[in-house]
């Protein structure tokens, strides 16, 4: 019976409102990243910064499948009054799907920044497969992190475990710092060079398309973590009701910020390009990940391409 109880009494927890929202955004977010996942995995030619992308997209595909899964839950509890019981490895994947893809942006913006700071020193020593080593590495990093949390604050949620749960969600929480810090760090140093200083680095879609990524996130993907990993250590300041307005609204906006990626690549590559009516999808998201100075991001300048790594091939 207690068991029953608790099972229903997580069922109720989601509003209907919310769970309709964030089926929506979700769905709308899958397809659209799935878009993505097709042209850069198989119709187009890779280069580390879109061995990035291609990554980013995947796990915010596996974030958003999990979102489909509780709402729908919630959604059949709504109209139906039957509670599906869902695995705690649904949350488990959630959680490893949003490390890896703060981890992904967090990389993205670090190397960015590299290549405008360092531009010689980073065409001449930059590993041929830095891109994929590094996906690689902050995938295996997130995957251990989100199972050691999800079995010890999960799997096996006892009195006895308490002290390893607590030390677990610490070590994430250190790790979402650091990767914010970067983040953050980068990006401003980036935004930087780009309006300020004498030496100005000439603004391309690359830039803008890695600049509105990060700013949706910092306004939509953070409070996710920020709920999950932080407010844990301040339990004592957040009341329920605090804590219920904040994981339903942390939900809804990082669903939002995972389906807003490839609707900020597609709005960069189709930007001032009304005269050509007829453009393949790989054409415009080919043209958001360019890092060729143009004219009003019109037709290519005089100028070169830039030192990043969309010289370097995959």
């Amino acid at each position: 019976m207690n068991g029953s109880n608790s099972a229903l009494s997580k069922c109720a927890k989601g509003t209907l409102t919310s769970a309709v929202l964030v089926f929506i955004i979700a769905l709308a977010g899958l397809a659209a990243n799935a878009v993505v996942l097709w042209l850069l995995g198989l119709r187009m030619r890779r280069n580390p910064f879109s061995v990035y992308i291609l990554n980013l997209a995947g796990a915010d595909c596996l974030f958003l499948c999990c979102q489909i899964v509780f709402s729908l839950r919630t959604l059949i509890y709504k109209f139906h009054s039957v509670c599906i019981s869902i695995p705690y490895i649904f949350l488990t994947v959630s959680i490893f799907a949003y490390i890896a893809g703060l981890s992904i942006l967090s990389a993205i913006s670090t190397e960015r920044c590299l290549s405008v700071l360092r531009p010689i020193w980073y065409r001449s020593h930059r590993p041929r497969h830095l891109s994929a080593v590094t996906c690689a590495l902050l995938w295996a990093l997130s995957l251990l992190l989100s199972i050691l949390e999800g079995n010890y604050c999960g799997f096996l949620e006892t009195q006895r475990y308490q002290a390893w749960c607590q030390a677990f969600d610490f070590i994430i929480a250190a790790w979402l710092i650091l990767l914010l810090v970067l983040l953050s760090g980068s990006s401003l140093a980036l935004m930087t060079r780009l309006l300020c200083g004498s030496q100005r680095v000439p603004l391309t879609r690359l830039y803008v398309t890695l600049m509105l990524t990060v700013l949706v996130f910092l306004l939509c993907g953070l409070p996710f973590g920020f709920k999950w990993f932080l407010c844990y250590w301040i339990r004592k300041f957040c009341s329920e009701t605090f804590s219920y307005f904040l994981t339903r609204t942390g939900i809804i906006l990082s669903s939002l910020n995972s389906s807003a990626n490839p609707i900020i690549y597609f709005f960069v590559g189709s930007f001032r390009q009304q005269k050509q009516l007829r453009q393949t999808l790989g054409l415009v998201l080919q043209r958001a990940l360019e890092d060729i100075t143009e004219e009003k991001w019109g037709k290519p300048s005089q100028g070169t391409r830039e030192t990043s790594g969309s010289s370097f091939t995959q």
